[in-house]
Formats: structure tokens, C-alpha cells, sequence
């Protein structure tokens, strides 16, 4: 499938996505990830070193949220998200000079991420409150709009939607867009997400997958968050840190399609998959003198 390239303004910026699979990092400000090691440090510096590395191994945009999406703990004021994403943020966009998106629905935060550095609200809400598209309007960020009836921090699994997941995907998308542009976002800053296992079964995630179609006919570059969700955790049995196989299964599915951002925890192995998936479809070429280097035949001591 050849995928469509889109010219995505993002405060000032240009994004121009289409012509190669992009890769979102995921960043987590918060103490209570449940795709985080328990043992892994929470600092700032350790979360600005994470940005560097997710860059330095092909992530094109750093997504950096404040709050889990965990469902069994209530959700974070705005003030305290603030305290938690606004630091790194500015330091990422200062430091690094990447292209960063804030995962949230608070407006509050929203504006704060944007002054900080930010050109992407990535709000999994489903714009709950309108005034995150007022805040992308007045400033030009770029909008990310997912499909959830769930409230956030809020699980929703009803198996009445069995069979209509997708019709109601695409609905909702395309009355949410509408709303958001009657609040003055262009329409041609918008990224659609269909939220895979947000207020979905396993099953029904499968279901909006299979017809996804659907959702790239509404005209805008889609984002897939399918690292490491429940759907692959219930086809393999796996743990969220054992999903990795699983996930670059979805991703491998995905890009064959010619979808377009990819949110993922693993950046360099899915960089990995996507080169090699790319060179064996003909969309890349291997130099015919290319030659693997020494260092990398054989592990150090075999």
C-alpha cells in the first residue's frame, strides 16, 4: 500500500509525514508506569537520557506524558502533571531539539507543554474538554484525536459493542474532528488514533484494526499506539515487558499498510524491524558494497 504524505503545522513547525513509517518514543514523567521497571531510576536526567537515546536510535518524535493510564489510581491534578512533564520538556527541547508531543487532556497542561517546547497534544480523552482544541487553535500545536468512550483513569470493556467497535470509531472520529475544527484547529494539524484497548476489549481492538481502512479514509495521518496493549497480551499470554515479539508483529502489520506514526517503548528494535522490512520490500536498497563489519560478526568471546 502506498501511503498518502501528509504536511502536518505543528507551531511553526512543518511535519511531513507519509513517505517512511515514523516512530514515537515514549517518555513516562510519572512514579507509577505499568510499562516501567519498578528498579529503573525517575530523575530528571534519567528521563532526558531516555529522550536522547530513544533519538539516537530512530525515534521521530518523543512523547512524554505525566500521567499513567493505569486504571486503578485516581488521576493527577493539572498542577502536579505540570510539575511532572514541564522540566523535561523543556530540557528535551532545549537539549535535543526533538519534536515533542505531551500526552494529556488537561488544558492546563497543554498550554504549559507548548510554552515549554511541545508541538503535539496527544490527548486520549477524545477532546473531553473543549478547551484542549481551543489551546491548539490559539497556538498551532498539532492535535492527536483518539477514539474512547471511557473517561479518563476510567476502564470500559462492553461486549454489546462486539461487532460495532469500528462503525463507532469511525463516528466518533469524524464528529470529534468536525468539533475540533469548529473551534478553529486546522483541519490540517490533525492525527487521528483509533485507541487501541481504550474502552475496547482485546477483541474489539482487533476488530478496528482489521478495518482500519475505515479510519485512514477520514483524510488524516493516523497514529497506532499498539506497543505492548492488552490485545497482543491476550493473543500470547505475555507480560507488558514481554510483548515485544507481539508488538513488532503489529507494527510490521501496520506498516505494510502505510500507516504513519507508530508510538512504541522499544524504538531500536522496532528501527530495526522497519529497515529490514523496507530493504526486503524494495523500499530501500543495500549498497552492493556493503559489507558487515568485523566488529559485529561474532559476539565478543564466542
Amino acid at each position: 500500500m502506498t501511503p498518502r504524505r501528509f504536511e502536518v503545522p505543528a507551531c511553526g513547525r512543518t511535519l511531513l509525514i507519509g513517505d517512511r513509517p515514523w516512530l514515537m518514543g515514549v517518555v513516562n514523567a510519572t512514579p507509577d508506569s505499568f510499562s516501567d521497571s519498578p528498579s529503573e531510576e525517575k530523575t530528571l536526567d534519567k528521563r532526558v537520557a531516555l529522550a536522547e537515546r530513544l533519538l539516537l536510535e530512530g525515534a521521530d518524535i518523543i512523547d512524554i506524558g505525566g500521567e499513567s493510564g493505569v486504571t486503578n489510581k485516581p488521576a493527577v491534578d493539572a498542577e502536579e502533571e505540570l510539575e511532572r512533564v514541564v522540566p523535561v520538556i523543556e530540557r528535551v527541547a532545549a537539549e535535543l531539539d526533538a519534536v515533542i508531543s505531551v500526552d494529556t487532556y488537561k488544558p492546563l497542561v497543554a498550554r504549559a507543554a507548548i510554552e515549554a517546547g511541545a508541538v503535539i497534544i496527544n490527548d486520549v480523552s477524545g477532546l473531553r474538554d473543549p478547551e484542549l482544541a481551543d489551546v491548539c487553535a490559539e497556538t498551532g500545536a498539532a492535535l492527536v484525536v483518539m477514539h474512547t468512550r471511557a473517561k479518563p483513569k476510567e476502564k470500559l470493556l462492553d461486549a454489546s459493542m462486539d461487532g460495532r467497535m469500528l462503525a463507532d470509531v469511525v463516528e466518533f472520529l469524524k464528529e470529534r474532528i468536525g468539533f475540533a475544527v469548529s473551534r478553529g484547529v486546522s483541519e490540517s494539524s490533525i492525527i487521528t488514533d483509533p485507541g487501541p484497548d481504550f474502552g475496547k476489549t482485546p477483541a474489539q481492538t482487533v476488530e478496528v484494526l482489521r478495518g482500519l481502512g475505515e479510519v485512514e479514509a477520514l483524510g488524516h495521518p493516523v497514529l497506532l499506539a499498539l506497543s505492548r496493549k492488552d490485545f497482543i497480551g491476550a493473543a500470547t499470554g505475555r507480560a507488558p515487558r514481554e510483548r515485544e515479539a507481539g508488538t513488532l508483529a503489529a507494527l510490521g502489520w501496520g506498516a505494510a499498510r502505510g500507516n504513519h506514526i507508530f508510538r512504541v517503548h522499544d524504538v531500536a528494535a522496532c528501527r530495526d524491524f522497519l529497515t529490514v522490512q523496507r530493504l526486503l520490500d524494495g523500499r530501500e536498497e543495500l549498497p552492493s558494497g556493503a559489507l558487515l563489519a568485523e566488529e559485529l560478526r561474532r559476539e565478543s568471546g564466542s
